[in-house]
């Protein structure tokens, strides 16, 4: 097999960076060097160990969020510091950052966690580099630290677990082997128990054995090592010291020296669809390289036999270029149409195995969504998996109305009244059936609910989706997984969301917002979900230890408002041949909440419910309403294009219609612009979350805008936001980020049985996070919900609708 080297080119700058014996400020904002970056403070995600000070050593970032902390092993609710102003001083190579407590802007009442202490203290972190690849970390305070923060207040470095389990460390005459789960004994701390501490002295090096993750820490003063999993399931190992009482200048002083391989490079990732490809869709991998690299090695297409690997054809490759720290390449093979399964291979390095196939869609990759997640997700019943339950019935005593003037520490508000006939802490009725768990939290979001229920009403509407692979038993509050029972488990999923939201609707005169646990102890717990209550309604005669019910909170929200409405009118439509009688009350119920809309409405916020109730009902009131709001629409046309791609044949007014179809032109040039920022030929911008929901919702609403106005739209966008989220996106892990589906997917999920290092088969993580300023990472770890939660609403059902969309279009 003929083979390119890398070129000359490349080769001369791999020498030169291997040439850099010391980091250096780099046009980003960070220090670079050759194997090695250091960040400081670059990152606005402390709760999800993602800022501070933190080291990206050989391509994987292992070191994060060093900062001033009030404990030894700070949660995700303890209190963290507000960042003010950053200094980059070039002539000194040194950043420097400013921060003090308290951070004001976190402060809660009500049920928040977060208590800061009566502690002002403003303090500054500089890093500066040393000789080879050494840098000093130095930590100065505006006052000495008062006397009663003295060997509490410290500067705290977190080690990425998954990386070190069954690794070494050394801290002088000390040794020691990162052990897999956080062990005892235990010591108190500030009121909270922590396994006690591995080691402490002046100088640890971690993984000592190993070239390419080597770091030494090294101070004058006494660094200890901790277990943060001792007190939090989501902790990392921490290495910190004390700061120094009675001074103000070097209240600590660390010298870090990561090992750098002199001729490491960042190994090339062929990234394609980990499930495959339909014959007529494009087929282009996307080689990631390391920057230096201007020319690759041959890509060979391989198809499996049963005799093995047979070559098809060497890939024709076309440099797409930078994009954040890696350079890109493109290897198309659209040409092939020869059903089969295949590989790809660049040297030594080969893709997964995938297929070629016009069935590729139709089994393995939508069905875990409707088999697994949503069964597992369901609240209120237990659901079994043959030998397996998933959990028990659950919540049966939903839900208490939530007391006034309150604000939740998960972000649910509680005003002044309780908009409802309800006091405080009164049970109210139809709350205790229906709905999903939201994420890993069990708790039950409006808008992830109709969401889900809307999506799922959709897949009706468009594929016509008739599909039984789980039994559900409403009376006896019992789902089996792979047991048919003659009814569609869309139909039947659609069912048991509305229960929840049309239960609270009877109940209540309007919407609830969401329903969620009362206390932090049961927000965070892991397993089994009937395990959060005690199932037992809670009333004024119960004892107050007794009253674990969750709480139902409510909201005048007109956006929120609407948009439930537009599902229910979706959903209505859907049901109407599969249950008329719910398909009724879900119109009436969404023409109420047209009706209350209406008294509180002003602008555009209307839109999309009016198109869905022109297409649920045909009647021209709700058309006259889209045509009142032509600027704004015409001015903002994304925010409405799928809902009015979908009204489009009902609407009678051609002047609109034409206006319309040129916003929507326009738009397309927009979105061919954006998609050509990448090489993957979606927009890649996460904030915190991955981007991976971000394209799923965009792939949908493509759908529909490419079905109404094929003429001035294209299909590859919608196409190729599967192709992201099925492993065509950056990084150097090739997941499908909907585990269980594809060669390789995500494994390790953030839903209930995370603390098990599993997973839940259709669960759709929001997936490649971006790690401020260029670094895209997806890694193997249960507690980042940045990176691998699953939700309802925006997750695995958009996911789904957007396989059977692909798969109804290119077998059209």
């Amino acid at each position: 097999m003929k083979r390119i080297l890398l070129s000359f080119t490349a080769f001369l700058w791999t020498l030169f960076l291997c040439g850099q014996t010391t980091l250096q400020l780099n046009e980003k904002g960070y220090f670079e060097m050759h194997g090695l970056n250091v960040t400081v403070f670059a990152d606005i995600y402390p709760e999800g160990h993602q800022t501070g000070v933190s080291i990206i050593q050989h391509g994987q970032r292992v070191v994060a969020n060093g900062d001033v902390r009030l404990e030894i092993s700070p949660g995700q609710w303890s209190p963290i510091p507000k960042a003010g102003k950053q200094s980059i001083d070039a002539a000194t190579q040194t950043i420097s950052q400013e921060l003090w407590f308290p951070d004001s802007s976190r402060h809660n009442k009500g049920f928040n966690p977060i208590t800061y202490p009566d502690l002002h203290l403003r303090y500054t972190v500089s890093v500066t580099p040393l000789q080879n690849s050494s840098f000093k970390v130095t930590v100065n305070l505006d006052q000495p630290l008062p006397e009663e923060w003295v060997g509490k207040a410290g500067f705290n470095i977190e080690l990425f677990p998954t990386h070190l389990f069954g690794k070494t460390f050394l801290l002088d005459q000390q040794q020691g082997i990162f052990p897999q789960q956080a062990n005892g004994p235990v010591v108190k701390d500030q009121g909270a128990y922590l396994t006690s501490k591995l080691a402490s002295g002046k100088s640890l090096t971690i993984v000592p054995e190993n070239d390419l993750q080597r770091i030494r820490f090294e101070t004058q003063g006494e660094l200890e090592l901790w277990d943060g999993r001792g007190n939090h399931n989501n902790g990392w190992f921490i290495v910190r010291e004390d700061l120094k009482a009675n001074t103000t200048q070097n209240a600590l002083e660390w010298i870090i020296t990561p090992n750098v391989v002199k001729d490491w490079i960042y190994e090339p990732v062929i990234h394609c669809s980990q499930v495959g490809y339909h014959p007529l869709q494009a087929k282009k991998a996307v080689i990631e390289t390391e920057k230096t690299v201007t020319q690759t090695e041959a890509v060979w297409l391989m198809k499996i036999t049963p005799d093995g690997l047979k070559e098809v054809k060497e890939l024709s490759i076309a440099k797409w270029g930078m994009f954040l720290r890696y350079n890109y390449f493109i290897a198309d093979f659209s040409d092939v149409k020869t059903e089969g399964m295949y590989q790809l291979q660049m040297g030594s390095i080969k893709s997964n195995p995938f297929s070629i196939s016009k069935t590729i869609y139709q089994q393995h990759v939508w069905q875990p969504v409707i088999d697994y997640f949503l069964p597992v997700q369901m609240c209120h019943v237990r659901v079994n998996d043959h030998y397996r339950v998933w959990h028990d019935a659950c919540h049966l005593d939903d839900a208490l109305m939530a007391p006034t003037d309150l604000n939740h520490f998960d972000g649910y508000v509680q005003g002044p009244s309780t908009l409802s006939k309800y006091k405080a802490y009164d049970q109210v009725p139809g709350l205790n059936e229906g709905g999903w768990h939201d994420a890993g939290d069990f708790d039950l979001r409006v808008e992830s609910q109709i969401g889900t229920v809307e999506m799922l009403a959709h897949m009706l509407l468009e594929f016509d989706l008739d599909y039984d692979a789980t039994l559900v038993d409403a009376d006896k509050k019992i789902v089996r997984i792979h047991e048919a029972d003659g009814e569609n488990d869309v139909v039947q999923q659609i069912e048991h969301g509305l229960k929840s939201i049309l239960g609270g609707y009877r109940a209540l005169g309007r919407l609830y917002r969401g329903i969620i646990c009362p206390t932090l102890d049961q927000y965070v717990m892991l397993g089994d979900a009937a395990a959060m209550t005690d199932n037992l309604p809670w009333d004024a005669s119960m004892p107050l230890e007794k009253r674990d019910d969750r709480m139902v909170f409510t909201e005048e929200n007109i956006r929120r408002e609407c948009g439930v409405g537009s599902g229910l009118a979706t959903t209505a439509l859907a049901l109407k041949k599969h249950r008329p009688e719910l398909a009724d009350e879900c119109l009436k119920t969404a023409l109420a909440l047209w009706e209350i809309s209406g008294k509180q409405s002003t602008g555009s916020t209307r839109v999309n419910f009016a198109a869905s109730l022109l297409v649920a009902t045909g009647d021209q009131q709700f058309a006259d309403e889209i045509y009142a709001n032509e600027t704004s629409i015409v001015r903002n046309v994304g925010a409405f294009a799928m809902n009015l791609a979908r009204a489009n044949e009902l609407m009678k007014n051609n002047d609109f219609k034409a206006k319309l179809k040129e916003a929507i032109r326009q738009q397309a040039a927009e979105v061919a612009k954006d998609a050509e920022t990448t090489p993957f030929g979606v927009p890649y911008r996460p904030h915190i979350w991955g981007h991976g929901w971000t394209n799923q919702r965009f792939g949908v609403e493509q759908y529909f805008i490419n079905k109404a106005w094929p003429d001035v739209t294209k299909a590859d966008y919608f196409i190729n936001a599967l192709n992201f989220n099925l492993g065509v996106h950056p990084g150097d892990n090739t997941a499908s980020f909907a585990s269980g589906v594809g060669s390789n997917s995500v494994l390790v999920g953030y839903g209930l049985n995370r603390a098990d290092w599993s997973y839940i088969p259709g669960g759709v993580v929001s997936g490649t996070a971006l790690i401020r300023p260029d670094l895209p990472e997806l890694k193997i770890w249960p507690y980042f919900w940045q990176q691998t939660e699953y939700v309802m609403g925006g997750g695995s059902t958009n996911f789904m609708f957007l396989v059977l969309a692909v798969d109804e279009y290119l077998n059209r």
